[in-house]
């Protein structure tokens, strides 16, 4: 039976070895029907995001669709969100490309713009070997005073961040944290033997795993929808009763399954059910394109049916 002592002490653990938070959303980026940035609906769901729970919020990721918006929109939406928030939540911006230089352009810019750290995804297309993806992320590093996420995400950027790679840029004062979409449970356990780097689950499904094994909380998809629900994962399993947490994050998993795995990008079905909640979400930018009527009818009933168990 863990003590209350033991839980402080566990809740206080992380708390310093989280540094952008524990429960952190990968927020859209909000559109007007016409296609524009909209601002006053990006502050809106930052609002209520950080309302329901969310300590973090990560802006222009994969769900935020960096790749199309312009680096002037980035700038403004970082700008925005940190008015609407204040320093209830930490911003963490994306701001990799698969253009050293172009990151750094991008690194410098959210850091003006009042972002609390920088997201870094490995440089796409070109696929660098291991030795140039460690310069590219000690480059911009270095170029910049703000901490750094790196981000994990091989199957979409074709390049693995490989452990031993992570343990050598953990040696950076700068680099503080990984997002991890590896699907390499065994790797992310190895690097957190190995490093002080805080890990976020980039992966709903792996939310409460990593978590357990001494990661830092989650980068959440899902969470745009059920920020207080994912939440509620962490708190259980602060609180000591791991029972619930589990109990929790199994509750999660058809929403997680339906909105990450349906065969549609996580952006396409989030916005599809913050659309049906009447909340700002507005259209997804080409090459994207919206979902089809019946996997929003999929979507919503499963939606449905986890907020009304």
């Amino acid at each position: 039976m863990t003590t209350t002592a033991e839980t402080a002490g566990m809740t206080t653990s992380r708390l310093s070895t989280s540094p952008f938070g524990r429960a952190l959303c990968a927020m859209i980026t909000p559109f007007t029907a016409s296609g524009a940035l909209d601002l006053d609906g990006a502050q809106q769901l930052a609002h209520r995001l950080v309302a329901q729970g969310c300590d973090g919020l990560v802006l222009s990721g994969t769900t935020g669709e960096s790749p199309t918006t312009t680096d002037a929109e980035k700038a403004a939406l970082v700008a925005a969100v940190r008015e609407a928030v204040g320093e209830r939540a930490s911003i963490v911006a994306g701001v990799g490309t698969f253009d050293t230089r172009h990151t750094v352009e991008l690194a410098l810019a959210a850091e003006k713009a009042g972002a609390d750290g920088l997201l870094l995804v490995s440089p796409y297309y070109s696929r660098p070997p291991q030795d140039a993806l460690e310069a590219h992320f000690r480059e911009v590093a270095d170029a910049c005073g703000l901490p750094v996420m790196l981000y994990d995400i091989p199957v979409r950027t074709g390049t693995r961040i490989e452990a031993d790679t992570l343990v050598r840029l953990a040696e950076h004062p700068r680099i503080v944290a990984v997002k991890d979409c590896s699907y390499d449970f065994l790797a992310a356990q190895k690097v957190l033997a190995r490093t002080e780097l805080a890990y976020y689950a980039g992966c709903d499904e792996h939310n409460l795993a990593l978590y357990a094994v001494g990661g830092a909380g989650y980068v959440s998809t899902v969470a745009n929808v059920v920020p207080s629900r994912l939440r509620a994962v962490l708190d259980a399993f602060d609180a000591g009763d791991t029972r619930a947490a589990a109990r929790l994050q199994q509750r999660a998993t058809p929403l997680v399954e339906a909105v990450m795995a349906s065969g549609l990008p996580g952006t396409v079905t989030v916005k599809a059910l913050l659309t049906g909640l009447g909340l700002p979400a507005g259209p997804v930018r080409a090459p994207l394109r919206p979902a089809g009527r019946e996997a929003v009818e999929t979507l919503r009933a499963v939606y449905e049916e986890f907020v009304t168990a």
